[in-house]
């Protein structure tokens, strides 16, 4: 199960078509209100026959895991994906992320991901579970969309990888080819390393090819979100301007 805190991820979890089971509503704001979208989801909940229970200031406190209480907190099924999904279509692109240990971070990983047409997330390592509350809020929604996988090791990930045609790109914050000078289109899967330590050794020799984004000195490194966000809007630029370009060519 998962927590759902906020209408917009209730919402988003039905739109979705993810099972809720129950919910809690802040008595004072189910009572009459005024929120509109509140009061749309709460019809929508009705509908769809969820257990629907009202609760009063405290318990909403003790529910709801954010400083200042949400007006609504539901359980939810965790969605389930098959890898199948992450690598779907003729020129996947699949973010792997390495230890990415803060949960904000991941889900604005996946985040990105689906905004810039990524096929898929898988979270490995040491990562954060991509399903709890604080990477769901990060991601937005986005996690109750996209597929994501985080039940895999890196090595695993790259095995499935390489399966299915993909080339297989780590993250590096120097050495690399630059960002905007790498082939980035056809089947791809891009290996993003966590907070500080990056990439371990190990994984980086696995890689086919390592890319690096330019930095002004003297910064040396960029947060991991940050790095996934350019290299798949790259990516997407890449195969808009060329959609019948082979991995692995230059021009």
């Amino acid at each position: 199960m998962v927590l759902l805190d906020g209408v917009h991820l209730v919402a988003d979890a039905l739109a979705a078509g993810i099972p809720i089971r129950s919910a809690a509503v802040a008595i004072e704001d189910a009572v009459g209100s005024v929120n509109e979208a509140l009061r749309v989801l709460l019809g929508r909940l009705n509908d769809a026959s969820v257990d629907l229970v009202d609760a009063p200031a405290p318990v909403m406190a003790a529910l709801s895991p954010v400083p200042s209480p949400s007006a609504i907190v539901a359980l939810a099924e965790r969605p389930r994906h098959a890898i199948d999904e992450v690598f779907a279509g003729p020129a996947p692109l699949v973010v792997i992320a390495v230890g990415v240990q803060d949960p904000g971070n991941l889900g604005a990983i996946i985040r990105v991901a689906e905004a810039g047409g990524a096929t898929g997330v898988v979270a490995t390592g040491a990562s954060a579970g991509p399903f709890g509350w604080k990477a769901l809020r990060g991601s937005m929604g986005s996690a109750l969309r996209l597929p994501v996988l985080d039940d895999v090791s890196p090595e695993q990930a790259i095995a499935e990888a390489r399966r299915r045609g993909c080339r297989v790109l780590a993250t590096s914050p120097r050495g690399g080819t630059p960002v905007f000078d790498a082939v980035l289109a056809g089947p791809l899967a891009v290996l993003i390393g966590g907070e500080g330590q990056g990439l371990p050794g190990a994984l980086l020799d696995l890689a086919d090819a390592r890319v690096t984004i330019p930095m002004q000195a003297p910064v040396e490194s960029l947060n991991a979100a940050v790095t996934a966000a350019l290299i798949v809007y790259e990516a997407r630029r890449q195969r808009a301007a060329s959609p019948n370009r082979e991995p692995g060519t230059t021009s």
